[in-house]
């Protein structure tokens, strides 16, 4: 601990630090809270950071259902998630404190705007007295500040009216944690500028709250301590912060560059995807045509049709909108056209909650289409692994003509953290041999000898004219047959494919050692949660190992030895255990799920008590 030598207050050195801004879902909090990563980001280091909003497009002021939040672990160290419990937390009003408080470390500082505090505040949130006076918060180092007026005071110059000018305070309480953890507040001066530019009294107003809120933390008596976190030892390289949303779109844009091809995405706007649909639409210079259909059906078959036609085709949704695409999808089973529909998982069944995280699709994505029809299945496992399994997808799909669903979700598509930019020049070609007018012996269901793919004519080809659509084809000719034998011989020479594919896929790669007592295996989202804890383990001397599976349908190579290798496999995963099912299903191997479906992610402290608890019962 040392004492900085301007103001005498104590200045400590924390290798990481939670933080979360909680308010009204008119607060603000999401844009200061990503103003405040980015600057971590800048600063050098790790983050992980993940907002919080309301199902209710705008619900009652001041209620608990209105509540939004942005969460931001950063540190000078690897960070996977955006941290169990924040230390600081910064409540703009009664309902926001309540919601958040059971999150908050004990001893956490607590930052709250005591205007907000008045008797009507206080009934919205369900408050029978005032927390700030009633001894409640006794466990938490609690520090009022009259954030509403001194926004007012510092604001005032502006000539903004009494209603816009309130709405800068949440640049007041920026101001306070960027001192508090030794942050610059230059950068976002600079960014005010370029954001207001054109209407430059807003961009005055929020500067003024955001120095006034830095000044006032640095001059007032109520903060003693302010911390600093140093840059983290990443590897050499550029770097930018990313959503998984954004990845996603990124991922798309960087494959289809390397497939030599137009990328088109159709899509019907749906949380919690629509920002794919809304990054992809900025980038029209790299090729990328965006469709915005009028259903779920049409964005799918606008996607198939664009493959047809030599794009890569590409479309996205959340849960309810795959169960409406699911008829489609078998389409392009049929037709053996490369595809990928992202599905960004959220809380269900039907309307659900649908700001809230779920793993529950899973099944829907192995199964859920008429017929005997194989896809591919993948799954992303971080903010930034959304770029290369998008990479990934287009690869499958447009080397092995096939559909690709690939899986994200809430949890994910709204967290951030740091990708390091690829090289452009080290990305694989993925270009693909089409046949010409030129091309000996073409026939559309001709296949190739290895990966069993039948080539991708373009429509309008001299010589390469041929049928489409969802009836069964005959082998190699592609006429349409209803030959019980041919029927047979198509279906099993497209789950062939599709198997074939675990052969260009790398194996299946346990973190830690190859065999012990535990073997913790996940997908998706929750890789974060359970890295660090198994990493936790591991550092007391337990024998536990990660198995994550990035690749679903197929598996990779050796997940049936890496799970013999272990007395004892437990399945974390946000439903109720659908992965579990499909690896019993595919190996008869005993395994113990651990279910959580209640629309968050696992916190690390869960997981380190299943994995005591299972490592205790033998």
């Amino acid at each position: 601990m040392d004492t900085c030598p301007t103001n005498g207050k104590q200045f400590v050195e924390v290798q990481q630090a939670t933080v979360r801004f909680a308010g009204d879902s008119g607060d603000g909090m999401q844009l200061v809270g990503s103003q405040f990563a980015d600057i971590a980001s800048l600063m050098g280091n790790a983050i992980r950071s993940i907002p919080d909003f309301p199902s209710e497009i705008r619900a009652p002021v001041g209620t608990l259902a209105g509540v939004s939040g942005y969460q931001l672990n950063f540190g000078d160290e690897e960070i996977s998630t955006p941290g169990d419990s924040p230390f600081v937390l910064v409540a703009m009003n009664p309902a926001a404190l309540k919601v958040s408080l059971p999150d908050v470390q004990p001893g956490g500082i607590i930052i709250v705007n005591q205007d907000e505090f008045a008797p009507a505040n206080l009934a919205k949130a369900r408050y029978p007295a005032n927390p700030l006076e009633d001894g409640s918060l006794a466990g938490y180092r609690v520090i009022p500040v009259a954030i509403t007026q001194l926004n007012e005071e510092a604001t005032r110059p502006s000539g903004l009216s009494g209603s816009q000018r309130a709405r800068c305070k949440n640049f007041f309480a920026l101001g306070i944690v960027l001192w508090l953890y030794d942050r610059r507040v230059q950068p976002v001066l600079e960014w005010l500028m370029t954001k207001f530019r054109k209407t430059p009294e807003v961009m005055a107003a929020n500067g003024a709250s955001l120095r006034a809120g830095y000044n006032f933390a640095n001059t007032t008596e109520l903060f003693r301590v302010h911390y600093h976190v140093a840059p983290a030892q990443l590897p050499k390289g550029r770097y930018r912060r990313v959503t998984g949303n954004e990845a996603l779109a990124l991922g798309c844009i960087a494959a289809a560059h390397q497939v030599e091809r137009c990328l088109v995405y159709a899509s019907y706007p749906i949380t919690p995807a629509s920002e794919v649909l809304h990054e992809l639409a900025r980038h029209k210079e790299f090729d990328v045509r965006v469709i915005q259909c009028e259903d779920e059906i049409a964005a799918c078959c606008a996607a198939i049709g664009a493959s047809f036609a030599g794009a890569v085709g590409a479309t996205g949704t959340s849960g309810p909108g795959l169960a409406l695409k699911t008829e489609a999808l078998g389409l392009a089973v049929m037709t053996e056209l490369p595809l990928v529909a992202i599905n960004v998982q959220r809380a269900g069944p039907s309307t659900g909650m649908p700001t809230k995280t779920e793993q529950a699709d899973l099944n829907m994505a192995l199964y859920g289409r008429h017929g005997e029809a194989p896809l591919v299945v993948l799954a992303a496992a971080t903010p930034a692994d959304c770029f290369p399994m998008a990479f990934e997808a287009v690869r499958l799909a447009t080397r092995y003509m096939t559909p690709v669903i690939l899986l994200s979700d809430s949890f994910l598509a709204n967290s951030a953290e740091a990708l390091a930019i690829p090289d452009p020049d080290r990305l694989p070609d993925l270009r693909v041999a089409a046949p010409t007018k030129d091309t000996p012996n073409f026939a559309p269901y001709r296949r190739d000898a290895k990966t069993l793919a039948r080539p991708w004519a373009i429509p309008g080809t001299p010589g390469l004219e041929h049928r489409i659509g969802g009836l069964e084809k005959e082998d190699v000719t592609g006429v349409v047959t209803y030959d019980a034998a041919n029927h047979r011989r198509m279906v099993e020479q497209r789950a062939r494919k599709i198997a074939g594919i675990a052969d260009d896929i790398p194996p299946a790669k346990v973190e830690g050692a190859p065999s012990g007592d535990l073997l913790m295996v996940g997908w998706g989202s929750t890789y974060g949660a359970i890295a660090a804890a198994v990493r936790q383990a591991q550092a007391e001397g337990r024998a536990v190992s990660h198995l994550h599976l990035r690749h679903l349908n197929p598996l990779p190579r050796g997940v049936e030895s890496a799970l013999r290798a272990f007395r004892k496999v437990l399945v974390p995963e946000n439903n109720t255990g659908q992965l579990s099912a499909y690896l019993r299903s595919q190996f008869s191997v005993p395994i113990r799920p651990l279910t959580k479906v209640e629309g968050r992610p696992f916190l690390i402290r869960e997981l380190r008590q299943a994995i005591e608890e299972t490592l205790k019962h033998e």
